[in-house]
């Protein structure tokens, strides 16, 4: 399929539809529900999915089905955060026994994490030009303090 992926119903909803194009009532509705936290996720990748799942849960972004897309975001946010980790204990610019300097490992490790991240960031409606995107519909009848997201 050619042009621009189509946007899930439920963002189209959150943004208020400004398009008024139809909204599509054949797209299918996954179960809602948080999605279960993988076993496999390291420990840093587990404490980003409990941090996220309840929110986007929340707001409508996320369901059981989204699962695989969170868990390799979160996993991606925690070797990111180890390389980071083992960028600051060593040198960035490393001298091979041949005598030449080389970048360290860790920073093509970092990289490539950030720009796993940046691109599934975009698929869950996490990254800042997303939520600009978003208007959400709050409800009038509570106070901004007793949102349940």
């Amino acid at each position: 399929m050619r042009g621009r992926k189509p946007k899930p119903t439920a963002l189209k909803l959150l943004e208020g539809n400004p398009g008024k194009r139809p909204i599509s009532g054949q797209e299918p509705k996954p179960p809602s529900g948080a999605p279960t936290c993988p076993a496999h996720l390291s420990p840093t990748a587990k404490a980003e999915w409990k941090r996220l799942a309840g929110v986007l849960n929340g707001i409508g972004l996320l369901t059981r089905i989204d699962r695989a897309v969170m868990a390799a975001y979160c996993q991606s946010y925690g070797r990111w955060v180890e390389a980071e980790r083992k960028l600051a204990e060593t040198p960035a610019i490393l001298k091979t026994p041949a005598g030449y300097l080389q970048v360290s490992p860790w920073m093509g490790i970092a990289n490539k994490q950030v720009e796993l991240m940046t691109r599934l960031m975009a698929e869950l409606g996490l990254s800042p030009s997303a939520r600009a995107r978003l208007a959400i519909q709050v409800p009038t009848d509570t106070t901004p303090w007793e949102w349940d997201f």
